[in-house]
Order: C-alpha cells, then structure tokens, then sequence
C-alpha cells in the first residue's frame, strides 16, 4: 500500500486515552515501513495498553520516565529528541495538547514536544465535545502557528457513545501521511471530484447484486490528488477502507445513488475520475420482503443502470474526465472504444482476473489512453500509482485548458 521511505528514527509519543489501541498497530506499520520506532509512554497510557506490547512491537525499550537514572547523564528525554527525525504523538488527548501549546514539560511526552528540533505531527483523540471547545480549538490553532502538523481527527462513533469529530485517524492514514513523497502542487486549487468502490443493487432486503471492487485505487486518487494540492470530493459505495483525511466524503450505495451524488457535484468541479464499478445493471423489481428458497428456479429482471460516466462528459461545460476501463481480454480495443463512446478526456485500463493486481490487490498496472497518446505504467502498489496517474492527469488537464 505504501511506498517504502527512507529509514527513519520515529519516535511515537502514546498519551491516555482508549484509542492507544491504534498506536500499537500504527508501531506494527511503521516497522514495516522500515522505520526505527521508539516508543514513549505516559503514566496514563499505560493503563490502557501494556508497554510490553509496544516493545515487542517496536523491537526496542519503550520509555515512560522522565528522569531515568539508568539511562546516561540522566537526559533520557533529551537524547530521545535528538534521536529521532520526527515525532508522531498518537493518540494526541486534549490535555497533552493543552500542555504542548502552553509549554508545561510535566511528563516524559511533554518534555520530548519541547525538546524535539524535528518534525512534529499530532494525531488528535478525544471526545467530541471537547474537541469543540474554543480553548482546544485555541491551542491547536496556537500548535499549527509553532509548525507542529495535525492528522485528523474523523468523524465517527466514540467511545462514549457519542458520534462526530474527535476520533482518531486510522494508523494506516497516518502512517501515508507521514511518510508521503512531496508532490509538485500541480493541481494547486483544482477541484477534483472521484467515484469510488461497488455499488449494491439489491435483489430483496438481503440479497444484492454487487462486483469485486475493493475501492483502493480510488481511495488511493484522493490521498494522491490531495498531495498534489487538489480539492477533493469522494463519492464511495460500500468499502473496508480508511477516509482520506480533508477529502469530502459523500458514501453511497446503489448505482442511482452514485449517479445523484456525481452529478449534483460535477458542475462545480474541474475534473471528474470514474473509478468505481458502478452495476450495469439493477433489479427491475427489488422485493420488500426476503425471497424464500421455493421454486426450483427464479427469473430475475434486470434494468440498464445510468451511465455515469457518459452523462459527466455530455455537460456543458464539461470536466476533465478520466474514465476506468477492467477487462478480461482485448483490453486496448475496449479501452479506446469506451473513451471515443463516451466522449472521455482520458482512460485507464487494466487487465483482471489474469494477473496479481486489480480487484482486492494492493497493486496494480494501467494502459493509459488520450486523444493523441498512449502510455503504460507498470505493477507497482496502488499509492505509487496513483501519484503517477495523477501527475499525469494534472498534464493532460492543464494542456487542454
């Protein structure tokens, strides 16, 4: 999924909070990353997950004390800070960024924020309502002022019981984030909208028509997009996926569903990205109750479904549109017949069912089609990918405009 980075010393601050829960699959990503991860925790943290767990994780001691006498000269928190090459405090409580932004060095955490010269990332969890507050409101805005970067929160189920800002970030989000390759802001202020996923056509109240699409290379789009300086509207079917961070999610189901929300955005947008696999087509007649298993065989009617991308492309005036093409054979004549059909500024095809990559894979290969051109990316993971096709789009739409 992602790209592996230079190695780099992380240093990851946990703070009290449930979702220190996260912070141990986060270690696991980061490892995998090949990044060197040190672990400090507070005392209230601990309450939550085990420091032995963080330590196997990690492969390295994990540090809670502010003043270790074991630890030479005494300066554990200083020779933490100039280890590491960034600090990633995850989960951020509302009282750790109280004290980060008022510059109260009470714990080992808290030290380690004013002793760091490198970069600081925060990953905020908390309560919904405190999040909102003014004052948490006012130290963040004071800790961005200072240059520390902020992942999150989402909007989600807590806890509590409650539901809106304040959960924390996916650990798979934070971990692309942390080690995203700069982009050239290419499309600095574009507003880019991106379908994405299945969508579910629905026979009874329990059975549906779907497809195998995972919705990762869209998903993917929308963090490469947003690298690039985009504006980014996603409308998703049905995925197991983290929300993009700063992207507008609009989640759908049916293929009517995605075809509403498309266009009600797309004459305000600049580009438009057809990923998802959207049914070509849908029961004619959805039943109200569950079909019981009587007959020996039923006859299901089936109704052709909106075409999406066509009615993007017929708008005036019309986005920059980029279409997605999965075959199974004769991929280039299928391509090309579906970009001149539908009128498309660009399409991206990709063979399925015969290689590692498409559906469910992390990675993935396109063929790249235009009016007057042709280019091919290789297999590589989706992340990377993305950043290509993106790059590429970014041309294409800059030229034609």
């Amino acid at each position: 999924m992602l790209s592996k980075p230079i190695k780099k010393h992380v240093l990851l601050a946990v703070c009290g909070g449930i979702a220190a829960y996260k912070s141990a699959e986060l270690t696991r990503l980061l490892r995998k990353q090949g990044a060197d991860v040190r672990i400090a925790m507070t005392q209230s943290a601990k309450a939550f997950v085990g420091p032995l767990t963080f330590q196997a994780l990690s492969g390295n001691p994990v540090y809670s004390e502010l003043l270790d006498a074991d630890e030479e000269n005494a300066m554990g928190h200083i020779n933490l800070a100039r280890w590491a090459d960034l600090v990633i405090i995850a989960p951020a409580t509302a009282n750790t960024i109280a004290k980060c932004a008022h510059g109260m060095a009470d714990n080992l955490v808290t030290t380690l924020f004013l002793a760091a010269t490198c970069p600081v990332y925060m990953a905020p969890a908390m309560n919904q309502a405190m999040w909102s507050k003014t004052i948490t409101q006012e130290n963040i805005r004071k800790l961005e002022a200072s240059g520390v970067k902020f992942i999150g929160p989402e909007v989600g189920d807590q806890a509590c019981g409650e539901t809106g800002f304040g959960r924390m970030t996916e650990p798979a989000e934070i971990c692309r984030q942390l080690f995203a390759q700069p982009q050239s802001p290419n499309l600095l202020g574009v507003k880019v909208l991106i379908s994405a996923g299945p969508t579910r056509e629905y026979i009874d109240p329990v059975r549906y028509i779907t497809n195998r699409s995972s919705g990762k290379m869209g998903y993917a789009l929308a963090c490469a997009a947003m690298d690039a300086g985009a504006e980014v509207t996603l409308v998703s079917g049905p995925v197991n996926l983290p929300q993009p961070s700063n992207a507008e999610i609009i989640s759908v189901e049916s293929a009517a569903q995605m075809y509403d929300a498309v266009m009600a955005k797309a004459t305000q947008t600049d580009i438009y990205i057809g990923t998802a696999a959207v049914a070509d087509y849908s029961p004619k007649d959805s039943a109200n109750e569950k079909i019981k298993k009587d007959a020996y065989q039923i006859n299901l009617s089936l109704t052709k479904t909106k075409d999406i991308l066509s009615a993007v492309a017929r708008l005036n005036p019309a986005p920059f549109v980029v279409g997605f093409a999965a075959e199974t054979n004769d991929l280039v004549t299928y391509a090309l017949s579906k970009m001149h059909n539908k009128n498309l500024d660009m399409i991206a095809a990709n063979w399925v069912g015969q290689t590692e990559g498409g559906f469910d894979s992390d990675q993935n290969a396109l063929e790249i089609f235009w009016k007057d051109g042709r280019t091919t990316l290789p297999m590589t993971d989706k992340h990377h990918l993305s950043q290509q096709l993106i790059d590429l789009i970014a041309t294409r739409f800059h030229e034609k405009n």
